[in-house]
């Protein structure tokens, strides 16, 4: 009886096992219309780790639901500048590199710029990076602005002579006070990255007087409505916009979108992968991250997405139209005019949040 007793606890004990095996999962919570979902399927396929795939339109949301902890998230995507302050919380994981054996693929490029916001890439890897610029569709702007219309500059945003003519025919700005203030402030000859009060002010002035001729503050939704002809000028993510651009081509509806990194400079962000502090499936989450580091996968993501990657290894597995766009990849001479910036503080950020509410609402 006792011999009986034991087999079925040994019995007992193999599908117990059998059963964690199979309840083996990650967590993901990343940025809409990011990924080619055949790369979770073949995580799946491959490691037999269930992928929960969550999304997030804003930084703001994702930092909301980090600080506040218990997201239940294994792998999040922050970009840098939100990154360095969710790390100073205390919000991220160390990464356990001897789990990581393709960190070897990644660019080192990347991960020196990267480094000013998680020093020693300790906490990240990167994903995507890319620039904020300005989607257009070139008709439309050509028919209000004539052909000799400012679209590699930010003039086409800033200057109420031109922006006030592209009212009519639709303007949608980034809901993203981290990203629009320091484009002003660049526009306005200031560091973009300055944390003076009376800069940001200043900023808050020039996007007050461009607010009459947006007709939305956005996420995402420009995609759609930049390849459908349905607005003319978007502030946007460069893959986003050059998604737009290949959905208005295939759709084959007279509408070209095209994107321009403005000569004046433009934000260089990148997003991170990290995995936050009380991540339940933390070696889940590691297997995860290598995985999204094999140059096939890196490849197949940005061939899907149109941004860049910080892979190194994945550029010769890039399609043409990836790798050899300097929208995507721009020229060494673009590079030079890219600036990045770093985390507010909570005092700073308070009065960017106040200034950013007084925009969106006209007052």
């Amino acid at each position: 009886m006792i011999k009986g007793i034991l087999t079925g606890v040994a019995a007992l004990g193999l599908m117990a096992g059998s059963a964690l095996a199979q309840d083996r999962v990650v967590n993901v919570y990343n940025w809409s219309d990011y990924i080619d979902e055949s790369i979770l399927e073949e995580f799946t396929k491959e490691t037999g780790i269930k992928v929960v795939y969550d999304v997030f339109d804003s930084n703001e949301i994702l930092e909301t639901k980090l600080l506040a902890g218990g997201t239940g998230y294994d792998v999040v995507v922050p970009t840098g500048s939100f990154l360095s302050r969710q790390i100073k919380a205390g919000a991220f994981s160390e990464l356990d590199k001897s789990q990581l054996s393709n960190l070897s693929n990644m660019w080192k490029d990347i991960e020196a710029r990267v480094d000013k916001y998680d020093p020693g890439n300790a906490h990240s890897i990167n994903y995507m990076w890319g620039t904020t610029g300005v989607g257009y569709n070139v008709e439309k702007v050509k028919a209000a602005l004539g052909e000799d219309a400012p679209v590699d500059s930010w003039d086409l945003v800033f200057d109420e002579a031109n922006i006030s003519k592209l009212k009519d025919c639709g303007v949608f700005l980034l809901d993203a006070p981290t990203e629009m203030i320091p484009a002003a402030l660049n526009y306005l000859g200031l560091d973009p990255d300055s944390k003076d009060r009376g800069d940001i002010e200043k900023a808050g002035e020039l996007l007050t007087k461009i607010r009459p001729y947006v007709q939305k503050f956005h996420s995402s939704e420009y995609i759609n409505a930049l390849a459908n002809g349905d607005i003319c000028m978007a502030v946007g993510w460069s893959g986003d916009v050059l998604q737009a651009r290949d959905r208005a081509a295939e759709a084959d509806n007279g509408v070209t979108v095209e994107y321009a990194i403005p000569k004046e400079g433009a934000l260089m962000w990148f997003d991170q992968m990290a995995i936050p502090a009380d991540a339940p499936h933390k070696a889940e989450a590691h297997e995860f991250l290598n995985y999204i580091m094999r140059p096939d996968v890196m490849a197949k993501a940005s061939n899907y997405v149109y941004y860049a990657n910080g892979n190194k290894a994945s550029q010769e597995l890039l399609n043409d139209d990836v790798i050899g766009d300097p929208a995507i990849y721009p020229t060494e001479e673009a590079v030079k005019n890219l600036y990045t910036v770093t985390a507010y503080d909570p005092k700073i950020n308070r009065i960017v949040t106040r200034i950013w509410t007084a925009v969106k609402s006209g007052q």
